[in-house]
């Protein structure tokens, strides 16, 4: 009977171990999840402020593109009439002009930032 009793209790106490324990283990758990989450919004409110910039940025190069269209419309209808107008420009100099288009082009692609 007293091995019954000793036996009852070692088992009791085992249990009350295991309990513990897992309480510990379920409150570690629980930080770090709150700690994860925590992490999770931010990322998610940099993601939010990045997608705005990004809008912003397509809506200014928008605008900038339709700036360009409407100068490039106004030149065009000032050279109409200008006798100039029709008259061959040397190729180093359209090589040039080309040349600076292109790279100011690349410059404000912002394409290759998003993909």
């Amino acid at each position: 009977m007293n091995k019954t009793y000793t036996t009852i209790a070692i088992i009791f106490a085992f249990m009350i171990y295991v309990i513990v324990n897992l309480c510990k283990d379920k409150e570690a758990i629980q930080k770090t999840n709150n700690e994860l989450f925590g992490k999770i919004e931010q990322l998610n409110q940099n993601i939010a402020k990045n997608n705005q910039v990004i809008a912003d940025n397509e809506q200014s190069k928008r605008e900038l593109e339709n700036q360009s269209l409407e100068r490039q419309e106004r030149i065009n209808e000032q050279l109409k009439n200008n006798h100039c107008a029709n008259e061959r420009i040397p190729s180093s100099v359209v090589d040039r002009l080309y040349n600076r288009a292109k790279s100011l082009r690349q410059s404000t692609d912002t394409s290759k930032f998003t993909q």
